[in-house]
């Protein structure tokens, strides 16, 4: 019998470059990401590396420093080509006199880290898959490393952060997830100094399972409730309970641990992603607001109970069919209550009127959810008195 031909194993140049990553990844300190995307740059005769970062007000997007890398300004994204390229999630490319300006997304599951940009001479189609690729493996070093040091930490703040948002930020999942049949996005104000607002979510098998929360007060007191409020909700979600079930745990927990004076609002959802069927308790909380055909639909007014802590009675499970791109946005009190300079209270009138403006650009929903919130913020005259929380989860069917 005739011998049969093993396939060629032999390195190519591509193979190499990814190579070069991969190999290094496993014990690379934090602080080496930087020079290693340098040298790999370099190899492919690329100029001017850069590794830019989003703020935690998603305002700008910040060079991370690095022996080898480009430095400069932060630039803003609502008005620069990397900004561009951040919001789209799409490559964008830059004619210049010495060659093309490459950005390229840093995406891991959907959600933005920021953006890689390098110059070459010209680009092809193999240089194009070559740096979608490493922009991709980049991506995954910077949120793998991120847990063991404070220097993407520090790249991203702005200005001083309170010990109140330090928790909330250390208790959130990533700002964006973007999956085949769904996505979600959210975002927090003020960034630096949110305290009783948060969000989680988790997509287990077909059904994606969401939470957002509001814990009374202000400061380190509802920066606690709020990750007693998040923690009790992961342990019965991960229990494999139903939404009333979830309910009565984290009314416990909350009651039990702070007494019978505090409480925290909140709104859980459950969205079965093959079919679009969206299950939700309201406890205490705004409404959600339904977005179809990129305009406002309805506000999903249902029956409430009490908010978690108060021992309210066994909530009603609220249901509704979601059609392809259907989006629901849930958002805090802060967003509808803050008055506006003229003294007048900003309301959900406002709110939707913000919403239909954005979806008529037919942006994907994390940018959208990032313009509402500044959108919001700036007609407020740009004051967050309370925290302003948004969530939004599009079924892509």
């Amino acid at each position: 019998m005739a011998e049969r031909r093993r396939p060629n194993r032999s390195e190519s140049f591509g193979e190499a470059l990814l190579g070069k990553i991969l190999d290094s990844a496993h014990e690379l300190p934090p602080h080496l990401i930087g020079p290693l995307v340098a040298d790999v740059m370099e190899r492919l005769d690329a100029r001017r590396p850069q590794v830019l970062l989003q703020d935690y007000g998603q305002l700008v997007l910040v060079p991370l420093p690095g022996e080898g890398l480009t430095g400069g300004e932060p630039q803003l994204i609502d008005d620069s080509d990397a900004g561009r390229c951040f919001l789209d999630a799409v490559p964008v490319e830059v004619p210049q006199e010495d060659g093309v300006r490459v950005h390229l997304p840093l995406l891991d599951g959907g959600d933005q880290v920021g953006v890689m940009a390098v110059t070459l001479d010209v680009v092809d189609d193999d240089d194009r898959r070559l740096l979608l690729r490493i922009s991709g493996l980049v991506a995954d070093l910077l949120v793998t490393k991120h847990g063991y040091s404070d220097l993407f930490f520090d790249v991203r703040r702005d200005e001083g952060m309170s010990v109140a948002a330090e928790i909330q930020w250390s208790l959130l999942p990533p700002l964006a997830m973007i999956m085949p049949r769904v996505a979600v996005a959210g975002i927090l104000e003020p960034a630096y100094d949110v305290g009783g607002d948060s969000f989680d979510y988790a997509l287990n098998g077909d059904v994606l399972h969401v939470v957002m929360i509001d814990a009374m007060g202000h400061g380190l007191d509802a920066a606690t409730m709020a990750t007693v409020a998040i923690g009790s909700y992961r342990h019965a979600r991960r229990a494999g309970i139903g939404l009333s079930e979830i309910y009565a745990f984290m009314d416990r927990a909350v009651a039990g641990q702070f007494g019978p004076e505090h409480f925290v609002t909140a709104q859980m959802l459950q969205l079965d992603t093959t079919t679009g069927r969206v299950q939700w308790v309201n406890a205490g909380h705004p409404p959600p607001i339904l977005v179809r055909d990129h305009r406002v639909a309805r506000r999903l007014a249902a029956p409430t109970t009490l908010p978690v802590g108060l021992g309210g009675s066994e909530p009603r499970v609220s249901e509704l069919g979601l059609v392809p791109g259907d989006r629901v946005l849930c958002f805090t009190d802060g967003v509808v209550e803050e008055h506006k300079s003229g003294g007048a209270e900003f309301g959900e009138d406002q709110l939707i009127d913000c919403v239909n403006r954005l979806e008529r650009t037919g942006r994907g929903i994390r940018a959208v959810t990032r313009s509402l919130s500044h959108t919001l913020k700036r007609a407020r005259g740009g004051r967050t008195s309370d925290d302003a929380t948004l969530l939004m989860v599009e079924w892509r069917g």
